[in-house]
């Protein structure tokens, strides 16, 4: 079931909302509201993202990456520059686990990282 790109992006605002006023009432640094409303508003960029693209074949300029790859990109820091032509289809961007801004070439804007669950 394809779900409504406007519909979608309303939780997403809400879900920033949420996420904004859990930081703001934080009561300590480990303050579990925070990781709560983190994690609600990943799943919520991500749906919303999806539905851009099924339905109007756009997307976000953002990233959401997995931390499965966290260690796996340490490694790729080691490795030389891709040549020009070299297709690596599994190189989602410089840092995973968290929400990230390409702004040019090798320029991105990194949200912290969050723990998983």
């Amino acid at each position: 079931m394809t779900v409504d790109p406007r519909a979608a992006l309303d939780r997403f605002v809400a879900a920033l909302e949420a996420h904004y006023t859990a930081i703001v009432n934080r009561r300590d640094d480990e303050d579990p509201a925070v990781d709560d409303a983190y994690y609600v508003l990943a799943d919520a960029f991500e749906v919303y993202d999806e539905a851009l693209g099924t339905v109007h074949s756009e997307a976000t300029p953002f990233y959401l990456g997995d931390e499965d790859d966290d260690e796996d990109d340490e490694d790729d820091d080691d490795e030389g520059d891709d040549e020009e032509g070299d297709d690596d289809a599994d190189d989602d961007g410089p840092v995973s686990g968290r929400i990230v801004t390409k702004l040019g070439d090798d320029e991105y804007e990194i949200e912290p990282h969050r723990p998983s669950r």
